[in-house]
């Protein structure tokens, strides 16, 4: 029996298709927990339904949108990397060569990303002031007081640049409610 033309398609569909890095599940939760123990809410646990959504969304990104972000829906964080980017040769008209990297991005640098936003958050008055480009809304869903469940996946783009996914359940930032 000739197996040749279908791992030739296996290979090709695996290739065609979005791929995703693996994100640490402790590390996710260690970081998201470290926010919400700041403001007393209980520590979330890891979804392996949600981190299968997270995957499919980051693949998607990546295969489709060359890992710029845009939301599935609610209750969803992105965080988006680009690559590093270095020149260390000219070609032969003295142009630089770019050579581009991945960043080294831990959990605890996207979920911290998130939770610095508290200091735009005022709880008395449920507000954000951010400033142009910036948000609240990452860290009050971090810190929201009803998810329960996280669930998280990333993608690498051909550049290098990486964007993240995390999902929670049951979703925060629910107009008019404080988050804790």
């Amino acid at each position: 029996m000739n197996l040749k033309p279908l791992i030739t398609v296996a290979i090709a569909l695996f290739v065609s298709s979005g791929h995703t890095d693996p994100v640490d599940p402790d590390a996710t939760l260690a970081a998201h927990n470290k926010w919400r123990s700041e403001v007393g809410v209980a520590g979330l646990r890891w979804s392996e339904v949600l981190q299968q959504q997270a995957d499919k969304w980051a693949a998607e990104l990546e295969a489709t949108n060359a890992c710029r972000m845009k939301h599935s829906g609610s209750g969803e964080n992105l965080y988006w990397a680009g690559p590093l980017k270095a020149a260390n040769a000219v070609d032969s008209e003295g142009n630089w060569i770019w050579q581009n990297s991945l960043q080294a991005i831990s959990e605890a640098n996207m979920v911290d990303s998130w939770g610095s936003e508290k200091q735009w958050y005022d709880y008395a008055t449920n507000s954000c002031n951010a400033p142009v480009g910036e948000s609240c809304g990452h860290y009050t869903q971090v810190v929201w007081r009803d998810t329960q469940e996280v669930g998280c996946a990333k993608a690498v783009c051909d550049d290098f640049s990486q964007v993240w996914v995390c999902n929670y359940k049951p979703a925060g930032n629910v107009t008019g409610e404080k988050p804790y």
